[in-house]
């Protein structure tokens, strides 16, 4: 699917300073809401954020919980091939195991992807 160049401007807001209402306009209500969901409040401690995700997981729409699988899925990849330069070997497995948690919380919403996450989790460093 390609996306237009108004499109392209709007990213997530964790990685940037794009706005909801900004996303809202760019990919309509529905999107904006899910990326809402699925945004972590950055005004919180780090650990505060983490424990979050895990106790409100379960309770996100369907579609919430389908990218937040696909999220995890993605990242632990990442983290497996190009981990950041400074993580030690216990920081990657600190962050496969609250993936884990997170994605212990919802794997019930698709076996396909719940699949995916574990045929990486199992590679653990």
């Amino acid at each position: 699917m390609s996306m237009s160049s108004r499109q392209r401007s709007c990213t997530t807001p964790s990685k940037t300073q794009t706005t909801f209402a900004e996303l809202a306009t760019c990919f309509g209500p529905k999107i904006s809401g899910i990326v809402a969901e699925v945004t972590d409040d950055k005004s919180l401690p780090k650990v505060e954020r983490k424990r979050l995700q895990i106790e409100h997981a379960h309770a996100a729409s369907a579609e919430a919980q389908l990218v937040k699988l696909a999220d995890k899925i993605c990242n632990l990849r990442d983290v497996e091939v190009r981990p950041p330069a400074n993580w030690s070997l216990e920081r990657k497995r600190e962050y496969f195991d609250w993936s884990k948690a997170v994605v212990d919380g919802i794997r019930s919403r698709h076996a396909g992807l719940s699949a995916l996450f574990d045929a990486v989790y199992v590679r653990r460093p």
